[in-house]
């Protein structure tokens, strides 16, 4: 029992002077994937309202086009599409940074999953709520901005800070293309450094970091707008 207690009082201690030594070069990447993060957000919720929009408008030569590009989307992996972005874009003459590269493919892949919430979301509200507002002659953008849109933000709100959570994990993936996230500066000083354990200890900490106040957010929107 007693080296065993040793052998772990010496692992915590080098979990210390690792984090001490590591840290502030593993911040760097933290903020990275914050930022990696919330811009691909952005272009996940735009595309994915379109796509939204597009399934539910009623019109077939809408309906069909954004089912084809979502069903496309979902069916390639994401680190296939940051690959096509990053590396076979430059051979059609669109250049594009490693960091840019990773937010557009990484907003364009989660659009898709975005989109299926928000049509989940639109397609859940009460058939009658709109029948009304038909009744009193709002046209049909009123109806989408006044009546559809309020009350299907309510009930995505949970799932949608599902995918959040989901797109902080996988901006990790943006590392394949050189984007110094956390994961590839993990990389980088274990390479270095040969202090796996530490190293990636550290990096789990820091992703745990960041998901656990989104994690507990998530689950307050749970209870305010979830069903019961």
């Amino acid at each position: 029992m007693e080296p065993a207690a040793r052998r772990a009082g010496m692992s915590f201690s080098g979990l210390l002077a690792a984090a001490r030594d590591f840290l502030p070069i593993l911040l760097q990447g933290v903020w990275v994937t914050v930022a990696v993060t919330l811009c691909a957000l952005v272009i996940a919720t735009l595309l994915g309202l379109v796509w939204a929009l597009m399934r539910t408008s009623g019109t077939r030569w809408l309906e069909w086009p954004a089912k084809a590009v979502v069903n496309t989307l979902r069916g390639i992996p994401i680190l296939v599409q940051l690959f096509y972005i990053y590396f076979v874009l430059p051979d059609l003459g669109i250049d594009l940074t490693a960091f840019q590269a990773g937010v557009i493919g990484l907003g364009i892949a989660y659009s898709a999953y975005m989109g299926e919430v928000f049509r989940s979301g639109m397609l859940a509200v009460d058939p009658g709520a709109v029948e009304a507002a038909e009744s009193l002659g709002l046209s049909r953008p009123r109806i989408l901005t006044r009546v559809i849109l309020p009350q299907a933000t309510r009930i995505v709100l949970p799932p949608y800070g599902n995918m959040l959570i989901m797109m902080l994990k996988d901006s990790s993936q943006a590392s394949v293309i050189t984007v110094a996230e956390i994961s590839a500066q993990s990389r980088m000083i274990a390479s270095s450094t040969f202090k796996n354990q530490e190293v990636f200890t550290l990096a789990a900490l820091l992703y745990l970091a960041l998901s656990v106040p989104l994690i507990l957010l998530v689950g307050r929107l749970e209870k305010r707008f979830g069903r019961r």
